[in-house]
């Protein structure tokens, strides 16, 4: 059940000592000390990028991150725990290799190996544990054992080791998206480099002239990059309905430099800091604010979008497969995986989009136009649910419209009365927004005329529609409604989430 708090909250007992605890203590006091020596964005992007804690990262920043590609960078994961353990394991070597009798008597290389992959355990644990950390972790620790036994560690046994780990302990991490996107962004990458073109762009020439070598590295850079951004973009437009066009682009460069200047100022910053020396916070700060410079330069390019009406289940399925099927086998056979993603785009090209949108209390109400924008019953809807709304649809969230703007509606202070063309028949909508009693002589025929009512109270017997009454009785067996005009059809969010025991209805 749920209810609410009345009077003062009592603390009767305080909670028990663990290390849980005491490092989400430790997690605390980072942020603050990396916001207040870092203010404004930058402070609030260097936050996550060491505690993973994305909490003050201004909307419009996190959005251009994600419109640019450059998402991943917030998530801790394969890139931040690659630069910790590798950066950690050289300067290990490097210290222990100053002292010559060590040297001669213990396998120095051994040691700095294990002493990154313990930084990257514990940066692990300082960042709260979540899937792509864990995922990285793993991944990480199998490469280091993999290169103290001399073998090649990087592989897909490698990746499903990784993943049948945090199935074994989440599997409902399967269904989301931080885990899809990151292992399919790594599988691609894996593949890639297992087939001839990766193992040409990665062989060892020791005759190569130096132009030639930098010109296969550059080429490599751009195939992972474009394997990657491949991989995550039907991911991107699934869940989240856009994805950018120029990842690949921001990424060739946001990529070398938060590996090489980003992560190294956080460092250094944090190693002054513990050393009573705070004078490197601002070049850490800088560092930073031009990585965000980055991506607000390519998400305001033009046509740096692609957005997306929401698609199928069995059209996304299909793609994965297809994907899977392709970066898995390692014969021409491989090919044949072209065939389900080719069909998985044509699936989501012809899907169709939803003409009506009903929020599950039947207090707003959505028309798509045939331009594509939404218009909305009342005059003042939440940026979230017009969110969501467009997302659902493929339309820009900014171009949404009150219905009482248009001349195909009338809306007064209690109700809305929408006309639509939908497949050569007019379609009226009526939809209550106010709380006042509406006569039953003037709200009577009203209800006649229209083919849908929409209302989130409980409608007497006599209002009759046409086709379809969605009152507050009706949506609370259904939930949220979808329709599509044309086809006359209807989908519920009830019937979305299945006959389940733990369902209210």
């Amino acid at each position: 059940g749920t209810g609410v708090a009345l009077g003062q909250v009592a603390i009767v007992a305080a909670p028990p000592p663990g290390p849980g605890l005491w490092l989400a203590g430790v997690r605390s006091r980072l942020q603050a000390l990396i916001t207040g020596r870092m203010p404004g964005e930058a402070g609030a992007v260097a936050a996550a990028f060491v505690t993973g804690w994305q909490g003050a990262i201004p909307p419009a920043t996190a959005q251009a991150m994600r419109d640019a590609g450059l998402a991943h960078l917030l998530s801790i994961s394969g890139l931040h725990i690659a630069v910790v353990v590798g950066s950690v394991a050289l300067m290990i070597r490097w210290l222990l290799g100053l002292w010559p009798w060590l040297v001669l008597r213990v396998p120095v290389p051994t040691l700095a190996l294990a002493a990154g992959a313990l930084a990257g355990l514990a940066y692990t644990l300082l960042a709260g544990a979540q899937v792509p950390t864990v995922r990285a972790v793993i991944a990480a620790c199998i490469v280091v054992v993999g290169m103290m036994l001399g073998r090649q560690a990087l592989s897909l046994r490698l990746l499903a080791a990784a993943a049948f780990a945090i199935l074994v302990l989440r599997p409902e991490a399967l269904l989301g998206a931080s885990f899809q996107m990151s292992f399919a962004a790594v599988i691609g990458i894996v593949a890639l480099y297992e087939s001839r073109l990766g193992k040409w762009l990665t062989a060892v020439r020791e005759d190569e002239p130096w132009w030639q070598w930098l010109a296969r590295a550059a080429a490599s850079l751009l195939a992972s990059g474009m394997v990657a951004e491949l991989a995550l973009s039907g991911i991107g437009l699934y869940h989240f309905g856009r994805s950018g066009l120029y990842g690949i682009a921001a990424n060739l460069i946001a990529i070398p430099y938060t590996s090489f200047v980003v992560m190294p100022a956080l460092m250094l910053a944090m190693f002054a800091e513990a050393l009573g020396l705070g004078w490197l916070w601002p070049l850490a700060a800088w560092a930073m604010q031009q990585l965000i410079t980055i991506a607000d330069f390519t998400a305001s390019l033009p046509g740096a979008i692609i957005t997306s009406a929401a698609i199928p289940g069995p059209a996304f399925a299909l793609g994965a497969a297809g994907g899977l099927w392709l970066a898995l086998w390692r014969s021409n056979a491989r090919w044949w995986g072209l065939a389900p993603i080719a069909g998985a785009m044509l699936m989501a090209w012809a899907a169709a989009v939803p003409d009506l949108l009903i929020s599950s209390d039947g207090r707003h109400l959505a028309l798509r136009l045939p331009d594509g924008r939404l218009a909305h019953a009342r005059e003042r809807v939440g940026d979230f649910l017009i969110d969501n709304w467009a997302e659902a649809v493929g339309s820009d969230p900014a171009s949404a419209v009150w219905l009482g703007t248009l001349p195909s509606a009338r809306c007064s202070a209690e109700s809305c009365v929408a006309k639509s063309e939908r497949g050569g028949r007019r379609w009226r909508v009526l939809a209550t927004t106010g709380r006042s009693l509406i006569p039953r002589d003037s709200f009577a025929p009203a209800c006649a005329a229209a083919d849908i009512v929409v209302s989130d109270r409980r409608l007497p017997d006599w209002c009759r529609p046409r086709w379809l009454k969605l009152d507050a009785a009706a949506l609370a067996q259904t939930g949220a409604v979808a329709i599509w005009l044309d086809a006359q059809r209807v989908a519920t969010a009830a019937d979305a989430a299945g006959d389940r025991p733990w369902q209210p209805h």
